[in-house]
């Protein structure tokens, strides 16, 4: 179990706010020499003003991500923060082409992030991709994120395999206060998480904070890999 990432380089993609953010700054305040990656120009002037070095991307973009790995070199730990919004919905409204550009924003940024990094991977490093939990809790809205979220699960596990030495685990949020939310009016949001913390055990919505430790821990438990960990403090 590794308990200090002293000098182990250390790459966060969508490490720019929320789950990301806090991930990357927990890997910081334990030695880590970390890079969060991002599109938004504005949200990567916040990570700088913790001291954390950045890197504008979008991870749909294929050959710039190549580009980025391959001027970075050796990687210690990944973490996959890539997230979207859209697929949320009742099935008999939902729209087909919201659901496919789902897709675009989580699942094929993710696999974009990951493959392009596995070159420079080192030899017993980890990587871990940043899940929900709506792709196992089966709420009702929820099934086109549940199939974007399911589809990165059922890929970690087999990749486990395929990667070996590189561990490979996901973590799986459940709901978390983040910009995620922003879609709604913070009314809306407020009155969203008080009806959440309803059906969750702990009785409250999870923090960023909460999900980085999970994701830590994955990265330091050198005996670690094929797994999924629930962070959804009992939703599922």
């Amino acid at each position: 179990m590794t308990t200090s990432f002293k000098n182990q380089k250390i790459i966060v993609a969508g490490g720019a706010s929320g789950i990301g953010l806090a991930t990357a700054r927990q890997f910081a305040d334990q030695g880590g020499m970390v890079t969060v990656t991002g599109r938004n120009a504005e949200k990567l002037k916040t990570a700088e003003q913790y001291g954390l070095s950045t890197a504008r991307i979008d991870s749909a973009d294929r050959d710039a991500l190549d580009d980025f790995f391959k001027s970075y070199g050796s990687i210690d730990h990944l973490v996959s923060s890539v997230s979207g919004s859209k697929g949320m919905g009742n099935f008999a409204e939902l729209s087909l082409q919201m659901l496919r550009e789902g897709f675009d924003e989580k699942f094929w940024t993710n696999l974009n992030t990951v493959q392009a990094a596995l070159p420079y991977m080192s030899k017993g490093g980890s990587m871990t991709v940043v899940t929900a939990i709506s792709g196992i809790a089966k709420l009702p809205g929820t099934s086109g994120l549940g199939a974007i979220n399911g589809a990165l699960e059922i890929m970690i596990q087999v990749w486990a395999k395929e990667l070996a030495p590189i561990r490979v685990n996901a973590v799986s949020p459940g709901v978390v206060d983040t910009g995620w939310w922003d879609f709604l009016p913070e009314e809306k949001k407020q009155e969203a998480f008080a009806s959440f913390a309803k059906q969750i055990k702990v009785g409250r919505v999870g923090r960023p904070e909460e999900i980085a430790h999970a994701i830590l821990f994955t990265a330091g438990n050198t005996y670690m890999t094929g797994k999924i960990i629930a962070c959804d403090g009992g939703l599922s």
